[in-house]
């Protein structure tokens, strides 16, 4: 039995440990990929706890009820930056992919634990296409909610129809991972595709991100 409080134990340490050493503008980065950590881990107790109220099967809560959930919890740390800090539109996007790349490490680190590892294509396939599928879920939810958070009348509508986006999206990937054939290729394959989608439309919105220095964002390093 792996016990996923180990799992982000082991990875959530080291960060921790950065945050006391790493410069103010990186630690902000980090803050977010454990935030993303810290969501899969109560995302794992959230999920368990519904299926087991509604006597779901394994494959089913993993169809169902873990894209809802997911999905869900990795939107909080998002909702509560904005409404706490008040960030730079520039900035959310970023923020976003983070906590994303954060929940998609430990979930891929579980995914190996319980499957092991002893097929590398599998794992390959899996480690890049989970992780586009939870960046590009963050991404679009990102660029939606920046898009709309000035527009009162529109931020909470805005957010529920991007969390419901992502939902669905999550769900149809779930699916044809899970399946043999085409279809898992075509699954494995969307969210790198995705991915490049929204990687053109947000580059369309903001245009190139600016380069960075060690002074922090937006600085170029003197040579």
């Amino acid at each position: 039995m792996n016990y996923i409080e180990n799992i982000y134990i082991c990875l959530a340490a080291p960060l921790l440990v950065a945050l006391f050493v790493v410069h103010r503008y990186r630690r902000q980065s980090l803050l977010f990929i454990l935030a993303g950590i810290t969501a899969c881990l109560f995302s794992s107790y959230i999920s368990t706890f519904i299926a087991n109220v509604l006597e779901a099967d394994p494959q089913s809560a993993s169809l169902e009820i873990s894209p809802v959930v997911e999905e869900i919890m990795k939107l909080f740390p998002l909702v509560f930056y904005l409404l706490a800090f008040e960030p730079p539109k520039g900035e959310i996007t970023g923020e976003a992919l983070m906590i994303a790349i954060g929940f998609a490490t430990l979930e891929n680190t579980c995914y190996l634990m319980k499957g092991g590892a002893d097929n590398t294509l599998r794992l390959l396939l899996r480690g890049f296409s989970t992780g586009a599928m939870h960046v590009a879920c963050g991404a679009a939810i990102s660029i939606i909610v920046t898009a709309l958070w000035d527009r009162m009348y529109l931020r909470y509508a805005g957010m529920l129809a991007a969390l419901c986006l992502a939902i669905t999206w999550h769900g149809i990937f779930n699916i044809l991972v899970n399946q043999q054939g085409a279809a898992a290729v075509i699954g494995f394959a969307l969210p790198v595709l995705t991915g490049i989608a929204v990687v053109m439309i947000r580059r369309r919105i903001y245009g190139p991100p600016p380069l960075q220095g060690a002074d922090g964002p937006g600085t170029m390093r003197q040579v």
